[in-house]
């Protein structure tokens, strides 16, 4: 049986945790960054986690995670 491929645009985009559970970064993070107070953008940077839902869609893009 040949090798499964990895989805090219998750693997940029995610990672494992040792729990189990899918990291992802947050979004409204690139452009129009002045009207954004300090302290929301100091939230931004923290690690998000994907939601249950779409855990089992993104476990099957990245099969030798």
């Amino acid at each position: 049986m040949p090798k499964m491929k990895t989805h090219t645009g998750a693997k940029k985009r995610f990672k494992l945790t040792k729990n189990g559970k899918i990291k992802r970064a947050k979004a409204f993070r690139s452009h129009i960054l002045t009207k954004k107070t300090t302290k929301r953008m100091r939230g931004l940077r923290k690690p998000g986690y994907v939601d249950g839902t779409n855990a089992a869609t993104i476990k099957k893009m990245l099969p030798y995670a």
